[in-house]
């Protein structure tokens, strides 16, 4: 094995140590913060993801460029491999997409969660106390509505939740397949 052959061999196993490990993580710890409605933290996780599946394309290309100074294309198990890979990244895509629906269903749970606070904080530092509730109900000032909306918000969340564990789960265990076709090499 040449010095180019053992210098890509190096970048793709380290590429892949660095980029599929924290994506990885970051999609298998959402569904987590999506049941505690941590939209900040679910923010954080989808640029996690994002950027760390653009980055493991690196572990693509590089494999790819070590089958060709190796001339392994004919060999099956390298194609299963590269197949896997293309397949996971398709997930992650729609990994991306079901953390974004998350996060979007979440945020206005998030911003109606944090009003009454806000507003009694300053009801106490100056002026009146806010008026009681209203006599006529919650029906008639059209509270129910802001309710019915949590409650789609929250279930949208919740079928996104499980959505991204079962395509997170497949994703990992593709990694796990494509991590022993490489040791094994059949």
């Amino acid at each position: 094995m040449s010095f180019t052959d053992r210098f890509v061999l190096w970048l793709h196993i380290g590429f892949a140590i660095f980029t599929i490990g924290p994506v990885a993580l970051a999609i298998s710890s959402t569904p987590r913060y999506i049941r505690l409605r941590d939209v900040a933290i679910l923010r954080y996780l989808s640029r996690i993801t994002v950027i760390f599946t653009l980055g493991s394309l690196l572990v693509l290309i590089a494999g790819i460029v070590l089958a060709q100074l190796k001339h392994d294309f004919s060999r099956p198990w390298l194609t299963v491999a590269m197949t896997l890979f293309v397949v996971a990244i398709v997930l992650l895509v729609l990994v991306i997409r079901d953390q974004r629906r998350a996060i979007k269903a979440l945020s206005p749970a998030e911003t109606q969660a944090h009003a009454p606070d806000q507003g009694s904080a300053e009801g106490d530092s100056s002026g009146p106390a806010p008026a009681g509730p209203d006599p006529a109900g919650p029906e008639s000032s059209g509270a129910s509505s802001p309710g019915g909306e949590a409650a789609l918000a929250a279930h949208i969340a919740s079928v996104e939740r499980g959505r991204i564990a079962a395509m997170g789960g497949v994703v990992n265990l593709i990694w796990l397949v494509i991590l022993v076709l490489m040791v094994w090499q059949p």
